[in-house]
């Protein structure tokens, strides 16, 4: 396994845990995390024993407090623009990973932290959360998909407000707006994560991955060729073991014992 400065993946029973870990510095999102994320990702990806993937923050205060603004403040329009470019490489890879992933958000998620939970499939937040995207306080935008995925996720006329007053927003507001799927208590938080994802991955390994690419790819095209993709999926499972075995195991009304890939 991978030793890492800047963060920790631990894997346990099909789950793996990816934890920014810069406490000190709000788990801030320096160049050096980004690249680490993205070697931890290729591991995760490659890894067949891993069902569902939690990423989350060190400590109570912060998930992602935004990025290194101290690394970011004297870069220029060329650096700028590279730095950017990382972060949105590093999170389009979390976003397409073959697994199914679970944002589980401690504390603060700002700026760069928002747009790492954004990128997840699913977010879960506990009580202290709280959410924002306050670069045009910092003379800048969202650089890392929050002008994207925030107004997909939330609908663009609150991604707009959000973006333009920089404001942040609390855990049951950010659930109300649908940035959250849940709430929990703050000691309940990764209990309440790994119990999701124990749900997931009780459910066929291809079945999941193949659900994951038809949203993923067919919220970028239209209804009809969403639609396609979709019977094009759901057609090229019925190759699968995946497949023999659920409807097997429902005919004979027992639990169907999906095998990792």
């Amino acid at each position: 396994m991978t030793e890492y400065n800047t963060l920790t993946l631990e894997k346990a029973e099909g789950i793996a845990t990816l934890k920014i870990n810069r406490p000190k510095m709000l788990n801030a999102l320096s160049q050096e995390v980004l690249e680490e994320v993205s070697v931890a990702l290729d591991e995760v990806e490659k890894d067949g024993a891993i069902r569902v993937l939690i990423v989350t923050g060190s400590g109570t205060k912060a998930f992602v407090a935004g990025a290194d603004i101290k690394e970011m403040k004297e870069k220029n329009a060329i650096e700028g623009t590279i730095f950017s470019s990382l972060g949105n490489a590093v999170f389009s890879k979390l976003e397409q990973l073959r697994q199914p992933t679970i944002a589980a958000v401690n504390g603060f998620a700002l700026g760069g932290g928002c747009e790492l939970a954004l990128a997840c499939d699913i977010r879960i937040g506990a009580e202290n959360a709280k959410f924002g995207q306050p670069e045009v306080g910092l003379g800048i935008i969202p650089g890392f998909g929050g002008t994207q995925r925030l107004p997909r996720l939330v609908g663009t006329g609150k991604a707009k407000e959000l973006i333009y007053t920089g404001a942040n927003v609390a855990a049951e507001e950010a659930y109300r707006i649908g940035l959250l799927n849940k709430v929990v208590a703050v000691e309940d938080l990764l209990e309440e994560t790994k119990a999701m994802a124990e749900k997931i991955i009780k459910n066929s390994p291809l079945g999941v991955e193949g659900s994951k690419k038809a949203i993923n790819q067919g919220m970028q095209m239209s209804i009809q060729q969403g639609l396609a993709l979709e019977s094009e999926v759901f057609g090229a499972l019925f190759a699968t073991e995946d497949q023999k075995e659920g409807m097997t195991a429902f005919v004979e009304k027992r639990n169907a014992q999906f095998e990792n890939k």
